[in-house]
């Protein structure tokens, strides 16, 4: 176990959540090709759709990127006085993070490129979840801070040393 993330995790971190933002954002272009592909037009280039799917493949190399250093370096540990329930919350909140953030990417590819529909279905089903995950985490991050009085949020501010 280690005491805490090394800047290159920290950054990864604050990266893969500004990135998943501006799919969550920019989403508009993408999603009016995919209509347009259900209808069985044809879909023109659009830096907004290559812009988005640029941005999802980033996100998984990222997110490979994230899981390597995590193997790696080992986790840090969580609190030892945390309630068994919070501690599997958050290694299960990590695991779909982590997971859905592999599957997205996958399955837009799969969609985009493939043409599966099933593919697009999970695609949206995954970024509903994404949401109520993420938020889930937030969450978990404000109520270790203030509640808990714990040091959790700050280790993804500060590098350790």
């Amino acid at each position: 176990m280690t005491q805490g993330y090394t800047r290159t995790q920290i950054a990864l971190h604050w990266a893969i959540l500004l990135l998943v933002a501006a799919q969550f954002l920019f989403h508009d272009a993408i999603a009016e090709g995919w209509e347009r592909v259900e209808d069985g037009l044809e879909v023109g280039f659009s830096p907004m759709i290559a812009q988005h799917i640029a941005t999802g493949v980033l996100i998984l190399l990222l997110v490979i990127w994230r899981i390597v250093l995590r193997v790696r370096r080992g986790a840090i540990a969580l609190p030892a006085d945390e309630p068994a329930v919070l501690k599997f919350v958050a290694r299960a909140t990590h695991g779909l993070l982590y997971l859905l953030l592999i599957l997205l990417p996958i399955s837009g590819i799969a969609a985009w490129f493939g043409g599966a529909e099933q593919a697009a279905d999970g695609h949206e089903l995954m970024k509903n979840l994404l949401l109520v995950i993420v938020g889930l985490h937030v969450l978990g991050a404000l109520y270790q801070q203030f509640v808990l009085k714990s040091d959790v949020l700050s280790r993804m501010t500060k590098p350790e040393a």
